[in-house]
């Protein structure tokens, strides 16, 4: 099974984190899979735009900590400089950051640590109902290292950000709305539809 899904339709690129399974989460295969796409998507000039969303009840739940605490618990200074144009989300984050092309989140479960990140990468966030967001790094002992911390201060100002960032609390769809997180709530079945009126736009 693909990790990522890629289809293009009507000059929209659709991508799907594909692995339900582990509620999306950012191991190497996926985020190697989506940094091929990434690059696919920029260069190909009969896409205009990308909606991003995660098969299954969640968008993404950030690093898969299975494989990712096991790398980073002994890693040194070269380690982590080496992982500096890369990043998680596939680049998106860091690395990639610099697309022209539009990004929508269509966010339709859980966007949590590094999934966060990945969402508040994207230049328009549509979140269903049953959106779920939160900085749930501070629960392992870390931080957001791809840029989240920037992002979330950009989006939503100092407060929100240290808000967040030092509760780790969970964050409704309708509470993310209010804090200037995501651009729309939409019903849950109406999400795909939402975001492509975006793309339209």
């Amino acid at each position: 099974m693909r990790s990522v899904l890629f289809e293009k339709r009507n000059r929209i690129g659709y991508i799907t984190l594909n692995r339900p399974e582990a509620l999306n989460a950012l191991n190497d295969e996926l985020n190697d899979a989506l940094w091929d796409v990434w690059k696919e998507f920029n260069k190909d000039n009969e896409l205009d735009v990308a909606i991003i969303t995660g098969a299954g009840k969640a968008f993404c739940s950030g690093a898969d900590l299975k494989s990712f605490i096991p790398r980073w618990e002994h890693a040194n200074m070269l380690d982590v400089r080496k992982n500096v144009a890369r990043g998680i989300g596939g680049g998106i984050t860091r690395g990639q950051h610099r697309i022209a092309k539009p990004v929508i989140a269509a966010v339709n479960g859980y966007a949590i640590g590094g999934g966060f990140e990945l969402a508040l990468a994207c230049d328009i966030r549509v979140a269903s109902e049953k959106a779920r967001f939160g900085v749930f790094e501070v629960g392992q002992g870390l931080h957001q290292g791809d840029g989240g911390i920037v992002r979330l201060v950009a989006i939503s100002g100092i407060g929100t950000a240290l808000d967040l960032t030092l509760t780790g609390r969970e964050v409704s769809a309708e509470e993310a709305f209010r804090l200037g997180l995501v651009n729309t709530v939409v019903s849950h079945d109406s999400l795909l539809g939402a975001a492509e009126d975006y793309a339209r736009k």
